[in-house]
């Protein structure tokens, strides 16, 4: 499953629709994540969405796509929740009450490509204090819709995207039988905060080693270790690279197996080692790390996800093995308490993010091939370097999203060549006696 871009992306042209709610009713207030404030807190702003596009083999009628989507946004509390902001700045969720549903034509201007027509009607729907948050939209054609499920990422990650193609087409496939679909209502976002503030504190040993990592940064999280031009917002920089294929991750696992590591050990080892040759320093780079720490909330909606830190020096596959299981470790507890000595999580222009995703592993299962089925991102400006690793059956690749200057095209340029490169060779290596 490939992880693109709004303005790579392949649209038919056709009539482009979206289904929206009408304005919810406010009820009671919800707990608000770490990561939902540090998000929401931003503003108001295009592009803080997430989406996922995939297509129908056959025509199908706007009101059997409408019933489908109401089910799935009915099973999901994160989706009948808004958040507001007071005068004075102070955030709130709210469990809301969505009115009646119904479909618009959004007109292409001409000229206008379909990416940019969809990204316009996601960027004006899918902000953070959208009332809700989210959007169904259609591109219809005589060959069956195109679908774009999409949604404020406040309340939505990668895995949530997959549970929601899949609750969504089971809800079709329900109704094209002619029966009413039921989709078993999964545990709310809301109760996954709840549940993490009631855990016991992070013992003193991880509120050290956080406060190490952060002054080893110069008081901030990692940076990327080239230069990146101006330290300011600019356009955005988006490439996405074929890494190895099916084959070729074999190859790579193997490779791995060898070493007593994952693969995604051995990508780190790579990183290191590309890192060190380039930089002359340690590969340091926040590292999302999910936190679904238990089955119930496999089947949710919600970002699931909290931020933590990798840390490698040593290129040796065990070496960085345990510098997974480190960093793991130092995600494992809310953060909330722990930034409290900065402030929340001390963010500045370059920081360095490395995210990895193996659709193999995930708990849910979706046909995306059949369904030709993208993860999409918004077009959006960043100072920052963040690059996601996507793993599946079809083999490995990343895309690197950095700041368009001529220094980062030229360093974040050289440091992906020389780690798909090293990859590579490692999959082509000779097995260990």
């Amino acid at each position: 499953m490939r992880l693109t871009h709004i303005s790579y992306l392949s649209l038919p042209f056709g009539p482009l629709l979206s289904y929206e709610f009408e304005a919810a009713t406010l009820g009671n207030p919800l707990p608000i994540s770490f990561d939902q404030e540090r998000h929401v807190s931003l503003g108001e702003r295009p592009g803080s969405w997430m989406a996922l596009v995939f297509r129908l083999p056959a025509p199908m009628s706007r009101q059997h796509l409408a019933k489908a989507w109401e089910t799935v946004v009915a099973a999901h509390g994160t989706l009948r929740t808004v958040f507001t902001q007071s005068e004075s700045g102070t955030l709130q969720l709210h469990e809301a009450s969505l009115g009646n549903g119904n479909w618009t034509e959004h007109m292409i201007s001409a000229g206008e490509s379909m990416n940019a027509a969809l990204q316009s009607v996601l960027d004006q729907g899918c902000r953070s204090f959208s009332l809700p948050a989210h959007r169904l939209c259609v591109v219809e054609t005589a060959d069956g819709p195109t679908l774009v499920v999409a949604a404020d990422h406040a309340h939505v990650d990668m895995w949530s995207m997959l549970v929601i193609a899949r609750d969504f087409l089971e809800a079709l496939a329900e109704i094209n039988e002619g029966n009413e679909p039921e989709i078993e209502a999964a545990p709310a976002f809301a109760e996954h905060t709840k549940s993490l503030s009631e855990r016991p504190s992070a013992p003193e040993e991880i509120h050290s080693r956080w406060q190490e990592v952060i002054e080893a940064g110069g008081g901030a999280m990692p940076r990327f270790p080239l230069p990146l031009g101006e330290p300011t917002i600019q356009p955005e920089r988006v490439v996405v690279r074929d890494v190895l294929s099916r084959e070729g991750l074999e190859k790579f696992s193997a490779r791995a197996k060898q070493h007593g590591v994952s693969a995604l050990a051995l990508t780190i080892s790579a990183m290191t080692s590309t890192t060190r040759e380039l930089a002359g320093t340690a590969l340091r780079a926040v590292f999302p790390v999910h936190s679904r720490y238990e089955d119930r909330w496999h089947d949710s909606v919600g970002w699931f996800i909290t931020n933590s830190v990798l840390e490698s020096e040593d290129p040796d596959p065990a070496a960085c093995a345990k510098a997974v299981k480190e960093s793991l470790r130092l995600g494992s507890h809310p953060l909330a308490e722990i930034m409290k000595p900065w402030g929340g999580m001390p963010e500045v222009p370059g920081m360095f993010a490395v995210s990895w995703l193996d659709m193999r592993r995930l708990p849910v299962s979706v046909d995306t091939k059949g369904i030709d089925a993208q993860y999409i991102s918004a077009a959006i400006q960043t100072d920052g370097v963040m690059v996601w690793f996507i793993t599946d059956n079809a083999g490995i690749h990343l895309r690197c999203r950095f700041p368009d200057t001529f220094e980062a095209r030229r360093n974040v340029g050289a440091w992906l060549d020389d780690l798909v490169a090293r990859m590579r060779r490692e999959a082509e290596a000779e097995p260990s006696s």
